[in-house]
This record gives structure tokens, C-alpha cells and sequence, in this order.
């Protein structure tokens, strides 16, 4: 077996481009050395909030901070960017922030969730679930709702051609059934269920497969935990 993608996730990795998602201007926006810590951009009128972490920040208008950053913490009024990033200007002039995202696969699965599967791995990533739900991990085992960012869970440090869960989460969920992990289906935030979702899909096992467990063997109201993850991209096809 091996993983598999769905022909919107192929599509997107090969097309795709960045979509800006958010965008605010003002006069109260800052953009402050943060020494040793993480430089950041604040707002007085708190409306920072709705940016996500990962993203680029992109500000124009400023006199010597022009540029695009990553996006290391959100708060209503505070954005983290790396340390170094800027050389800081007070408040004053119209600043404009603007974040986008584009068609990575770390970017098409920001905030996504993961299913469990009693049975074998479809044919294809496009086909419909096979077998039976047995668990659904989140960040720390939390309810997710798709469409919503709370307890979704994030890839994040990409090494040596693999990607691998963010370091700062736990991939868990308790089992709603009892039965024996076969195989597992990523998703994206929609997590819609369509013929046109966003998924990744890999076969389970105890060793040599796309997820190894130390038991397969799922119990109703257990708790697992994925304590590593590491999705490759071919060198050739």
C-alpha cells in the first residue's frame, strides 16, 4: 500500500496560487523589534485576530518594513513574526496587512483532522471511506467541526522531503468503536465528505506501513495518540 492523494490535492500542489485571506489598514497598526524575542505587529484597535498562524503577513506602507513574514502567534491585537524580521516604526502611518496562503500541502491542510478505519485502504483517495469509523484525531482529542479551526490539527516542520505533524500539538482522539485500525484518511478543514475533498490516505499496521502502531487493536472510549508522522514526496514518478 501506500499513500495516496486526491486528485484535488495533485491539482492544487501543481496549480494552485496564493489567495490573500485577510486584509486590514490603519493608522494604529505598529511594527516592533522584538530583540532577542519575536518581533511582532500590534494594533490598537485590536482587529489581528482573525489572521492565522502559518500564514504570510505582507505590510506595505511602512517606511523600512515593507515585506512578507510567516505568522508565528495570533492574538487580537499582537502578530509574532521571527525575531530579526523588521527594525520597528511607531504608529502613524496607513500600514496595510494582508496574509496569504497558497497551495502547499502544508497550507491545503492547515487546521485539518484525521479518521481511522477499520478494513483496507481504497483503491483511490477520490473513493468514498471503506470499513468502519473507529476514532477521529484532533489537537489533544478535541471536537472538531469542519469548517471551524478549533482543534484541527497542523503539519509543520518539513525535513528531508517529509512532512511531519506540528511540534507544538498532540494528534490524539478517543475511539467511538471497537475494532482494528486497517488503514487512515486525512482531511482538510472542510472536512466535507466529497467526491471533491482534500485527503491523504495511508494503510496501518505494526511496522512497514504508511502509519505503524504499537497495537492496532482499538478498544470503545480508549484514547490514541499518533506520536509520529511522516509523509514523503517521491523524488521521481
Amino acid at each position: 500500500m501506500a499513500f495516496r492523494f486526491s486528485t484535488k490535492v495533485r491539482n492544487d500542489m501543481l496549480g494552485l496560487k496564493a489567495t490573500c485571506n485577510q486584509l486590514v489598514t490603519g493608522i494604529d497598526i505598529a511594527i516592533v523589534d522584538g530583540g532577542a524575542g519575536n518581533d511582532t505587529i500590534t494594533q490598537v484597535a485590536n482587529g489581528l485576530g482573525s489572521f492565522e498562524v502559518g500564514d504570510k503577513v505582507t505590510i506595505q506602507g511602512s517606511v523600512a518594513d515593507d515585506g512578507s513574514y510567516e505568522i508565528l502567534a495570533v492574538a487580537d491585537g499582537q502578530l509574532d513574526i521571527p525575531t530579526g524580521s523588521i527594525t520597528g516604526e511607531a504608529a502613524g502611518n496607513q500600514i496595510i496587512l494582508g496574509s496569504a496562503r497558497g497551495g502547499s500541502l502544508v497550507d491545503q491542510f492547515r487546521n485539518m483532522t484525521m479518521k481511522i478505519f477499520t478494513g483496507s485502504q481504497p483503491a483511490s483517495a477520490d473513493d468514498a471511506e471503506a470499513g468502519s469509523e473507529l476514532i477521529q484525531i484532533t489537537e489533544s482529542s478535541g471536537a472538531f467541526t469542519g469548517g471551524s479551526a478549533t482543534n484541527g490539527i497542523n503539519f509543520g516542520q518539513v525535513a528531508d522531503a517529509e512532512l511531519h505533524a506540528a511540534a507544538d500539538e498532540v494528534w490524539s482522539g478517543k475511539a467511538t468503536a471497537t475494532g482494528t485500525a486497517g488503514w487512515f484518511r486525512i482531511y482538510d478543514n472542510a472536512a466535507a465528505g466529497g467526491a471533491d475533498d482534500q485527503v491523504i490516505d495511508g494503510a496501518i499496521a505494526t511496522s512497514g506501513s504508511q502509519m505503524n502502531m504499537a497495537n492496532t487493536a482499538i478498544t470503545t472510549d480508549g484514547t490514541t495518540t499518533i506520536d509520529e508522522v511522516n509523509i514523503p514526496l517521491a523524488e521521481s514518478v
